[in-house]
């Protein structure tokens, strides 16, 4: 499976962020875990601060792609423009978050994105996104 990994504003800076949210790891850090744990497939990681790249990047993985996993920051709460761009996308897609959003401040419990996936993950820390390339491959599994 070849799968594009998207994350969103200030996770470059992850390793910089509240560890009882956040945890301590690296953006860096959470691409190895994930390509150690998933050797046989191929992973293309981006991570902008800017909507609009987001978007472009959404936009491009038809075709390219078997799947996506994003984790669009504070994007997730706001951002028409992506929403739109993962509802045109018609690949399988799973919405990541780091930390509980329901254990945060309320403004980060609504999710305009996560309407457009096929689900979302939140609170397991990197293994949001060890989740969400596992549920990928059952996804993919169940189309053959």
């Amino acid at each position: 499976m070849k799968i594009i990994v998207l994350n969103g504003p200030n996770l470059n800076l992850l390793d910089k962020r509240p560890d009882e949210h956040y945890g301590a790891l690296s953006l860096k850090n959470l691409e190895e875990i994930i390509v150690k744990e998933f050797p046989n497939h191929q992973f293309e990681f981006f991570q902008s601060n800017h909507e609009g790249e987001l978007v472009d990047k959404i936009q491009s993985a038809n075709g390219s792609f078997d799947g996506l996993v994003l984790n669009p920051g504070g994007y997730s709460h706001t951002s028409v423009a992506i929403k739109d761009a993962l509802e045109i996308c018609v690949l399988p897609k799973i919405e990541v978050h780091i930390s509980n959003i329901a254990r945060r401040e309320s403004f980060r419990h609504s999710l305009l994105t996560a309407s457009s996936c096929d689900g979302y993950i939140s609170g397991f820390r990197e293994n949001s996104y060890i989740a969400a390339v596992y549920l990928l491959e059952k996804i993919n599994t169940s189309k053959l």
